[in-house]
């Protein structure tokens, strides 16, 4: 029988709420198993789009203290996975979030004004210097990020996912830096990825439903923005399918930035479970464990002795 309380699950990510739209189900599903579960935010998120009318005071441009606020709604999203630790890369407020804009292709990029401290211009050694003695301490078994393109193109997503590739490199090599912790190997990374078939799929539900709004723009049968991954490129499946209502209470938990009539849950109420409860994955270091009958692993820790 497998010892689920050996296995360590570190993730890295942009900014607060990212988590729970990306991996939520599998962080609920491995908490609730007895999974160690890390999760390291590299910005508070202080140039995010606030939805609530009453806290447009909090804004980058007035107040400046979504950050503040949107640590709150972290703390609150992972009390709603289950999932007790949570860090900030070199501790809250290290790294500011560096802001957007979108491409006319339908793709983030970085914005036109960049604060000082912005992650985009953060220091890669630097950064990733946080990140080693964390990997070092916990010594997961699997890292899951971001891929290349940050998933959509925002450039903290994009150096959340060089920090975390460089980090892990370092960590692994006995001779770096020796007073950051003895060295460890991940064996397993992954990016997180989201099906182009899926989302057509779900995508073109929603347009038969007569919705025209949730995704403007997007064409089922048609052009979509670099988002989305082959289906021959997943190598992982986490079918987390009974913490569907654990995904969304977090998901609701970061209520500047995700509203209840929007995409995401317009999305999940026509086809919930086949987007929002089975999470897929993309493995690039490591050896893949057993696979199911499509050829996925079920398990991120699959091959991983427990």
């Amino acid at each position: 029988m497998s010892d689920f309380a050996a296995h360590r699950l570190l993730l890295v990510h942009a900014h607060p709420d990212d988590e729970s739209i990306g991996q939520g189900a599998t962080m609920a599903k491995y908490a609730a198993e007895g999974r160690s579960v890390t999760l390291v935010t590299c910005t508070a998120g202080e140039m995010g789009e606030i939805l609530v009318p009453d806290l447009e005071h909090l804004a980058a441009d007035k107040e400046d203290g979504l950050g503040e606020h949107r640590k709150g709604e972290l703390a609150a999203a992972m009390a709603e996975l289950g999932v007790s630790d949570h860090r900030f890369l070199g501790g809250f407020g290290t790294y500011r979030d560096s802001g957007m804009k979108w491409h006319e292709d339908g793709h983030a990029v970085a914005a036109d004004d960049i604060h000082d401290n912005a992650f985009w211009h953060a220091d890669l050694t630097e950064a990733a210097n946080h990140l080693v003695p964390v990997i070092r301490e916990l010594r997961p078994q699997v890292l899951v990020t971001y891929d290349e393109f940050g998933g959509y193109g925002h450039p903290d997503h994009i150096q959340a996912h060089r920090v975390a590739m460089y980090a892990a490199q370092l960590a692994a090599a006995p001779s770096y830096r020796r007073d950051l912790g003895e060295a460890w190997d991940i064996p397993k990374i992954y990016w997180s990825a989201m099906s182009e078939s899926r989302f057509r799929h779900g995508l073109r539900k929603l347009r038969e439903a007569g919705d025209t709004t949730s995704f403007e723009g997007m064409d089922p049968d048609g052009y979509l923005p670099p988002f989305f991954v082959p289906d021959e490129d997943i190598t992982a499946e986490v079918d987390a399918t009974d913490y569907i209502e654990q995904k969304m209470a977090a998901l609701k938990a970061h209520a500047t930035q995700i509203a209840t009539d929007g995409p995401f849950f317009a999305l999940s109420n026509n086809e919930g479970v086949l987007v929002w409860g089975r999470e897929l994955y993309r493995l690039v270091k490591g050896v893949a464990g057993p696979t199911g009958d499509n050829g996925w692993e079920a398990d991120l820790f699959a091959g991983i002795p427990g």
